[in-house]
């Protein structure tokens, strides 16, 4: 066991579990007033649901002893055998039980993240039912198959930090939760503008930090791979801020806040597959194109009708598709030498395991996620009533408001 890769882990496990907070303020912000407590709270609760779900079960099934390339064993039901001495299988220099908490963030954050598609209408009984079957049934498949010795990790499939597992994966179930919820009273006729965007963009500030936990964090040590993994994140970032704004000012005719923390965040979403496996200036090219596809992505509800509240659709799963892709063209082995070369390196089978990987977390997640979101509404129904929806969810639902002007 290594002092200082455990340090570290712990570190990185505390800034991915900040990225959930950050999310709320991320998303509240673009929200309705009368939404404000309603979205921080579908976030906050993350943190408890998911994480209690994942020490019983969860975390056995996508990491337990591989069952026909599929789902995990239940070898670590209750987190039996996970301990303070180190999994070699999983992580050699760090105790189990880091390891374990350390993942456990990642599965608190991916169903927070498809909150922002379902924003302003979602009964918060039916939200809490859907995060317990969705993990279980979803996110612990697609945990296993890529990080867990599943099937696409035999495929030699990349995603350093969870490109497929977490934000392809919220994306393409976010997409299927618009069609079975359908949309908001009032889209597309009526304004839905941002009730405070200084509150987003300091949850946008918040996630860009916790995200060097969540990616350099994924090398499970302190050292060369989690460098360079920090530093192509922040790159990435960086550019793709730039570049969505660029964007902006061709499209609109001005640059906006919103579109700043947007654009970052898409720069962090394309990175995370990529993060341990491709160079500084890779993950800078990655993020300048980040800006122009993810802002061409959140065009897509526009033309194609759907109404995917705060751009979940668009960004993580446009963006986590493309940068599952891009790590099948960038990806060099001179930077990880347990990674594989891309496309532009002399490898371009690599791009075509990328291929399969996103396609095949498409149809899983979607296909589970509408059947998952299928029974629940017949089972408790998944909306809030006409009235409750026209009075805001704050006040409906938690008998409560964001703001008081006494």
């Amino acid at each position: 066991m290594n002092s200082g890769d455990t340090t570290f882990v712990i570190i990185s496990s505390a800034l991915v579990m900040l990225m959930t907070p950050g999310l709320a303020l991320f998303y509240a912000g673009m929200a309705r007033t009368k939404n404000v407590l309603a979205t921080l709270m579908q976030n906050f609760i993350c943190l408890g649901v998911a994480s209690v779900v994942w020490v019983l079960w969860g975390y056995s099934l996508s990491f337990g002893t591989d069952l026909g390339g599929l789902i995990g064993g239940l070898d670590f039901l209750f987190l039996k055998g996970v301990g303070p001495e180190p999994n070699p299988a999983l992580a050699a220099t760090i105790p189990h039980l880091v390891f374990m908490i350390f993942q456990c963030m990642f599965a608190v954050i991916t169903p927070a993240l498809i909150t922002g598609a379902v924003a302003e209408r979602m009964k918060f009984s039916a939200f809490l039912a859907f995060v317990v079957l969705w993990l279980t049934l979803v996110y612990a498949p697609m945990a296993h198959w890529v990080w867990g010795g599943g099937w696409l990790k035999g495929l030699g499939a990349l995603d350093f930090a969870g490109g497929a597992v977490v934000h392809l994966a919220s994306g393409a179930s976010a997409l299927a939760a618009v069609m079975v919820l359908g949309k908001r009273k009032g889209h597309p006729t009526e304004p839905f503008i941002p009730h405070n965007l200084p509150m987003t963009i300091t949850g946008a500030g918040m996630l860009w930090f916790g995200w060097f936990g969540f990616n350099a964090g994924s090398a499970l040590a302190a050292d060369g791979v989690a460098a360079g993994a920090f530093v192509s994140t922040h790159l990435a970032a960086a550019a793709a801020a730039l570049s969505w704004l660029v964007m902006e000012q061709w499209h609109r005719g001005k640059p906006t806040t919103l579109g700043a923390a947007s654009g970052a965040v898409a720069g962090l979403v394309v990175i995370t597959p990529a993060a341990g496996f491709v160079g500084p200036m890779s993950g800078l090219v990655m993020g300048l194109l980040a800006g122009v596809v993810c802002y061409g992505g959140i065009l897509l509800k526009g033309r194609l009708g759907y109404d995917d509240a705060l751009d979940v659709v668009g960004i993580h799963g446009v963006g986590g598709a493309f940068g599952a892709l891009a790590t099948g063209l960038f990806a060099q082995k001179a930077v990880n030498a347990a990674g594989a070369d891309g496309l532009f390196f002399g490898n371009p089978a690599q791009f075509g395991i990328q291929a399969l990987s996103v396609a095949a977390t498409l149809v899983f997640c979607f296909v589970m996620t509408f059947a998952i979101l299928k029974v629940l509404d017949k089972v408790m129904g998944l909306r809030v009533t006409v009235e409750d929806e026209v009075q805001g969810l704050d006040l409906a639902l938690h008998g409560e408001t964001g703001y008081s002007l006494n």
